[in-house]
């Protein structure tokens, strides 16, 4: 059986950490899932979202950030969109998740 892999794409900071539940929600129902947090900075993690990215990680999914400061703050993996756009051709679904 094939796994799907699944990418959240969060633009806008006030659904970021919703969407990174979401993400931890598909990994617990066997799906490779991904989060990529773009084009805006968010806030510190406390230690329960700290705490659910590891859990996405330890089921090989991952929360990525085109921004700097998300990675610097909140130890996200840094992703160019350039790489992200390679990573979406691997995906079997993808998100646009809380869109305003």
């Amino acid at each position: 059986m094939e796994y799907k892999k699944v990418c959240f794409m969060y633009r806008h900071k006030d659904y970021a950490v919703d969407g990174i539940r979401s993400a931890l929600g598909l990994a617990v129902e066997n799906m490779y899932s991904y989060g990529v947090v773009m084009d805006s900075e968010i806030e510190k993690l406390d230690e329960h979202n700290q705490e659910s990215i590891e859990m996405l990680r330890d089921m090989e999914g991952e929360i990525y950030s085109t921004v700097p400061a998300n990675v610097e703050n909140n130890g996200f993996e840094p992703m160019t969109l350039e790489e992200l756009g390679e990573k979406l051709r691997d995906m079997s679904i993808v998100i646009p998740y809380g869109l305003k």
